[in-house]
Formats: structure tokens, sequence, C-alpha cells
């Protein structure tokens, strides 16, 4: 009776079962009937491959030649690879990086931003493209170095940190190799080995796996985030150039101190790796000043920098049957990722069951890696090298100077520091990249530096400058003024040619074209006469701001004997090149806007004041809309002189609108965008 009842049970669940299975064959039948094969395979193929985040990954690229081409290269088509939904934006300004971009057609995924900030060795700043990046529309943004190779894991661990329900930071260290014998296929869908044939992914990844983790070079860390409303970090980022050292490490350290965000480290379930036999740099000086640069910097802002114990103890993203857990090598604990409810190490020892024990496993694995991201630099910090330029002023001409050695000179002391920088954003704007800055002080020279501006120290400067009382008709105006003078002559007697433009000069457009036209033995210079009518060349009336020089035996004599006139006198230099140029109480005069020195036959040309007006002409500077009264009458330049006061000058250049430096990012307002108003009142 059992037996039969039992039979009959197994009998019902069976029709039970086919029932089903047919009702599911009718439904198919009819669908199908229905709706078009199109959308079935549609839909079968959404359900087998879910739309992941979208994600942008910013790169510095290095001009694509040689072995650096080719592993940029490489590097860039295996993260196209990943992902439809990845795209590619690239930090450059040579020719060849626009090259390499375009060569994955009008509508690729790899775009090329020139905006940010460059020194003017051409490296990029930091801190501009990490706020660029944080611009980005996409899902998530990552940073990378351009030479990383990155493989799939990369892109299924960002689907699952993606579905978080907290803004976070991902960190990542990448290993390095000596070799690698592997190449994508045209389409970059399939790795080859040196035969052509197809590589299985998994080889692929244990020949990386047998790299080294780069302990030392922080900027093979791979930074990635979400891009939520919470910043990545409180405070602002210091001026640290890219590829110069330190600047992941702290950016990972303020995100663990602001705890804005979650940080973790997944370089368990990221493989990433660089082929480390990078081609010696030619400008190893410039490298070695740009580090050394870097590190002050890190020292200057304080020893809170590294805190070696939380960065290498930052909670650890690991992959252990199939499934990712978060642990935290400092408490020893385990969570499922997503979940808040974890699970001690000793609680996980007394399960028996085999996933836990391959869970265990796991986790040690994991600890045997911790350690590695946090590389301490603090005995480096400690024993900085003093921060000196690596160029002589013969160099550094030779590097700037335009194919007709015409150079564009300013002098600047700290308390002039915001004024000198929304001076060169203005000509990096109009594309003058010929210019070089003389400084006065060594705090200019360190601000300089830091900015990435091509200065050099002059060292018969005076050292008590004041920050505020250096203004006209002070002391400290009439002994820095007659620094411009004596720096000019010493350029145009290497041979080149000198634009000499003071900082509080706003210029429109590039005058020089316009200069050189004038031809050598005549020195041109703006006028200083206010009156609408009359001579412009009246005495005392030549300003010594801005005025061009050529390099000829007739100028650089004529310019000798300024130098020398100005050194005798209690005044500013200002009065030495009228009186010498074009005699006392003008006697040197040939007519309304031109003079000559007769011991040289220097001609000294004043110049149209419509086109390069002084602070005091037709009261421009009181005009509603400054930018286009000057504008409507062709200036090149607006002076911001016949004004007294630092702070009076600064106030009005900025209300203006005729500023174009952000002291709060640091950041030229010229570039990809302006991120917030101006504020200094």
């Amino acid at each position: 009776m059992i037996t039969f009842r039992f039979c009959a049970l197994k009998l019902g669940l069976l029709l039970i079962w086919l029932c089903g299975f047919v009702l599911i064959l009718i439904s198919f039948y009819a669908t199908t009937r229905i709706l078009p094969p199109s959308y079935i395979q549609e839909q079968i193929k959404n359900l087998s491959n879910s739309v992941g985040p979208t994600v942008t990954i910013f790169a510095a690229a290095r001009p694509f030649v040689d072995s650096v081409g080719s592993k940029q290269s490489l590097a860039i088509r295996s993260w196209l690879a990943l992902s439809q939904d990845i795209s590619v934006v690239l930090f450059g300004q040579d020719p060849s990086v626009f090259a390499f971009a375009a060569s994955f057609g009008p509508d690729s995924r790899v775009s090329v931003e020139p905006g940010v900030d460059y020194t003017f060795l051409g490296t990029p700043f930091f801190h501009l493209m990490l706020a660029r990046a944080q611009t980005s529309n996409s899902d998530i943004s990552v940073l990378v170095d351009s030479e990383t190779i990155i493989m799939p894991d990369f892109i299924s661990t960002l689907s699952r940190v993606h579905k978080l329900d907290h803004d976070w930071l991902l960190i990542a260290s990448s290993r390095n190799v000596s070799d690698f014998p592997f190449q994508l296929d045209a389409d970059g869908k399939h790795w080859l080995g040196v035969n052509g044939e197809k590589i299985k992914m998994k080889k692929l990844q244990d020949f990386v796996s047998h790299g080294e983790w780069e302990l030392c070079d922080e900027n093979k860390i791979i930074l990635a985030w979400n891009n939520g409303d919470i910043p990545l970090h409180n405070g602002v980022l210091p001026l640290f150039l890219y590829g110069k050292g330190f600047h992941n490490v702290w950016v990972i350290n303020e995100a663990l101190s602001s705890n804005f965000r979650f940080v973790f480290d997944a370089s368990s379930t990221i493989s990433s790796f660089f082929v480390d036999n990078l081609d010696l740099d030619p400008t190893t000086k410039a490298r070695k000043w740009e580090n050394v640069g870097n590190s002050h910097l890190a020292a200057l802002y304080g020893s809170l920098y590294f805190h070696e114990a939380r960065y290498s103890n930052t909670i650890k993203l690991f992959k252990c049957n199939g499934y990712y857990y978060l642990g935290s090598t400092t408490k020893n604990i385990i969570y499922p990722l997503g979940s808040s409810k974890g699970i001690s190490l000793n609680e996980l020892r007394a399960f028996r069951w085999t996933k836990h024990k391959n869970l265990l496993s796991c986790f040690d694995r994991i600890r045997s890696f911790n350690g590695n991201v946090g590389f301490s630099k603090r005995n480096h910090l400690m024993s900085l090298e003093p921060l000196v330029l690596p160029f002589s002023l013969e160099l550094l001409l030779s590097m700037r100077a335009d194919k007709n050695k015409n150079i564009v000179l300013a002098v600047a002391g700290y308390s002039y520091k915001d004024m000198l920088m929304s001076w060169a954003c203005r000509l990096h704007r109009l594309q003058v990249s010929n210019f070089v800055v003389c400084a006065l002080d060594d705090k200019i020279y360190n601000f300089c530096v830091f900015q990435g501006l091509p200065v050099f120290r002059d060292r018969l400067a005076p050292s008590n400058i004041s920050y505020d009382d250096c203004h006209f008709g002070t002391n400290c105006f009439q002994r820095v003024t007659k620094v411009k003078s004596r720096v000019v002559l010493e350029i145009i007697k290497l041979g080149y040619n000198v634009l000499m433009s003071d900082v509080d000069v706003y210029w429109f457009k590039n005058p020089l074209p316009l200069l050189t036209t004038f031809g050598p033995a005549i020195f041109v210079a703006q006028s200083d006469e206010y009156k609408l009518t009359g001579p412009i060349n009246l005495p005392r009336r030549l300003n010594s701001g801005f005025y061009y020089a050529h390099s000829d035996t007739t100028t650089i004599a004529a310019l000798k004997k300024v130098v020398k006139h100005a050194s005798l006198s209690n005044l500013s230099e200002q009065p030495s090149f009228y009186d010498t140029l074009c005699g006392l109480n003008g006697l040197y005069r040939l007519d309304d806007d031109t003079c000559r020195e007769p011991e040289t036959n220097l001609i000294v040309r004043f110049l149209d004041r419509n086109l390069f007006p002084n602070g005091a002409y037709r009261d421009i500077w009181d005009s509603g809309n400054v930018s286009s009264t000057c504008m409507d009458i062709g200036c090149f330049v607006l002076h911001n002189n016949w004004i007294s006061g630092r702070q009076k000058k600064l106030e009005r250049q900025v209300l203006s609108g005729l500023w174009e430096y952000d002291t709060s990012t640091r950041m030229c307002l010229l570039n990809w965008q302006r991120l917030k108003p101006v504020s200094y009142f």
C-alpha cells in the first residue's frame, strides 16, 4: 500500500513538471508569434550582458614616440578593450597625442584635453588634472598612468563596487614586468602571442601575476571614484606636478583624513601592470628639479602627509569563491561586499565548512599583501636638496626664445605674486610661451618653481623688499626698478631681443608682431602722458614698465648709459631712461613722439596710446566696461599704473574683470572651465 502511494506521488509530481514544461513551450511559442525574433535576441543579450557603469579614464600622455609611444598605445588600447562603456581623455599638448586620438576615427572614445596648465617643461599639474576628472559626466572617473595595462577584472570590480550605496574612492597598485611579449589584435579584442596565436585571458593573468608589486612608485597607483555629490577630500590640493611623486598618496591620505568617502584598496581584485624598461628622460636635470619641487611641497604642507599606517592598513577588497569581500587587516573582520554585518576571524575559525576555510585562506593572502601600498617617503623628506633651478640664464633663454630670438621679460617680487600669475595666465591664453621671470627674492623664486614658471634668480636684487610698501614713489620701488634695466641689458648682450613688461600690464593681444617691425637701433616704449592732445614724449613721460629693445650694438650702448645713470641716481630707473635717451628736459626730442640719443644715434619711438594706453589715458579704467572700451580703440595692452598702492591696483584689476587667476584653486581661469568666481575682497 505504501509502495503504491509512493509511486502515485512520483507520478503526480512528474505530471506537474511535464505540464509546467509544456506551458513554458506554449508561452515561448506565443511570444515568438507576437514579437519579432530580433526583439527576443536583444532581450536575451540584455539579460546576459547587463549594462554596466559608464567609466572615463583620464591619463597624462607623453609624446607618442619610440618605445614610450608603443607602451602608451598598448595600454590605452587595453582600456578600450575592457568595455564599450569606457571612454578615455588624454591630457597632452604634443601633436603626436592629438594624432594618436585621431587615429581612432571621428566618433572614437578617445579625446584630448589640452586645457590644463603645464610647466614650461611640459609637465601637467596634477591638481588641475584631478579637478578636470571630477567634472566628468560618467558614473566613474579613473586616473591612471598612461603606460599601465589593465585586465578585464578591472571593469568587473568597478561594476560591483558601483552598486555600493555610499560614495567611495578605490585605489589599486600595479605590478611591473621586465618584458611583455603579447599584443592586442587590430580590433583590440584579443591578446596575441609572439606567433600571432590567441592567448587565453587566464594565461595572460598568470603571466602578469609573476610580476613584482611596485612598492615605491606611487605614480603607478590607480585612483577611481564614483561621481557623486561628495568631494574626494577636504582642503585644497597642493601644486603637485604629475608623475613627479607624492600626489596620489596625498589624495589618498587626505580622503582618509576627511572621512567623506569610503576608501578601500582593490589591488588584489584588479590586474594591472606596466613594463619596467623605461627610457631615460633626456631632461634628467629638469625631472630632478621637478621631483625636488614636489618633495618640498610635501614638507611645506606638513608631516601629516605621510600616514603610512593608515594608508597601508586601508580596508582591502578581495575575491574568494566567486564573491567579493572587504577585509580589515587591523580589526581582522571580513564583510561581504555591500553588507554592514561582518564576521571576525575567530568566528570564521569556529566553522568547519570548506567555504569558511577558503575564506580564511583568501584573507590570509591579502594580509600578506598588506603594506605594499604604503611605501614611506618620510626619510626622503628629511634630506631634501636645496630648491635650485638647474638652468643657467643662457640655457633658459635658449629654451624659451622664439625663432626670432625674442624674449618677454617680467620682473617680480613676492608682493606681486598674484599679479604675476594673472599676467602669466593671460600670456598662456594668448599662446605666448617665450617669456621668463626674474625673481627678486627667494620667496617669489620658490613660488614660481611650484607654479612651473621659467624663472631665474637675480642675486644682485635688493633683499629688503617690503610686501605692501613697494609701489610707485617709495624707496623700495626705486631699488626694484633699477634691477629691470640691468637684467634687460644682460639679456640683449646675450643676443636676445627683449620685450620688458611689468606684471600689471594686461595684454589684450600679442604686441610682438607689431613691435618687431620697428627694426634695429629703434627703442620703442609706452608713453606715460595722460593729456589727450599734445606731444606724448614730454619730459619724464617714457614708461620703463613696457618697452621693446633690440639686441644690437646701438641699443646695447644706449642701455649701458641708462643703467649707469640709474646707478648714480636717487630716483627710480624711469627718469634715467628719459633723461639719457631723450635728454634733460627733452633736449633730444625730434618731434612729438620721437627722440634720438646723439652719442649712440639710438632712435626712441613712443607708442600710440590708443594701442598702448597707460593707466590715466582717457580714463579707461573708470569706464563701465574696461575691456570693451579698450578693445574698441584697438588696445594691444593696458597698463594698470597711475594708481598708488598694491592693494588698490589689485582691486581695480580684479573688479574690472581683467583677471586670469584664481588663488583659491591656483588655476588659470582660461582653461576648460572657470570653476568658481574669483574672490579677494
